[in-house]
């Protein structure tokens, strides 16, 4: 399964000690520039840049497509890792792109591009094993990583992980 991914699945994942679990999921990862630039350059010393800058298991590749990237960036409340994500994800026939923000979910959606974030990763970790509860990951990311859930959300997740 090969996966572009957007700066907020990994900085997230790895401000809980769960970064881990994207190479464990997904066969290839691949980030754009910009992305690898806001985790590793922007986010100097925070949690997932000295992982990002060290991980073999993260390609990073930027998309040819200028034109798709410059339509994709005109777009409202798309940021530039945003659009270069979405832009490489649809270049490379991603089978997902990783990202929690709701204007790139909106915009993936348009593109008819299948898209998972932090708490899709946390429960398919659980449903394959390489997690045992997504509850206290989900509290983590909510106290440790300042992870907004909302409350239906958080209720949901928990169903669909059979922790409920």
């Amino acid at each position: 399964m090969i996966v572009v991914s957007d700066t907020s699945p990994i900085i997230n994942l790895a401000a809980i000690n769960q970064l881990e679990l994207i190479p464990a999921l997904f066969h290839q990862v691949v980030i754009p520039p910009a992305v690898f630039h806001e985790i590793v350059v922007q986010g100097n010393g925070l949690p997932g840049s000295a992982e990002v800058q060290q991980a073999s298991w993260i390609d990073v590749q930027a998309c040819s497509d200028l034109q798709l990237l410059a339509s994709i960036k005109a777009q409202k409340d798309i940021h530039l890792g945003e659009a270069e994500a979405l832009c490489l994800a649809l270049e490379l026939h991603a089978d997902a792109i990783l990202l929690d923000d709701a204007a790139g979910r909106d915009l993936a959606r348009s593109y008819q591009l299948p898209f998972i974030g932090v708490l899709g990763i946390l429960l398919k970790a659980k449903n394959l094993g390489h997690v045992s509860a997504v509850r206290p990951l989900m509290d983590q990311l909510q106290e440790e990583a300042d992870f907004f859930i909302h409350k239906n959300l958080y209720l949901e997740v928990l169903q669909l992980a059979g922790e409920r």
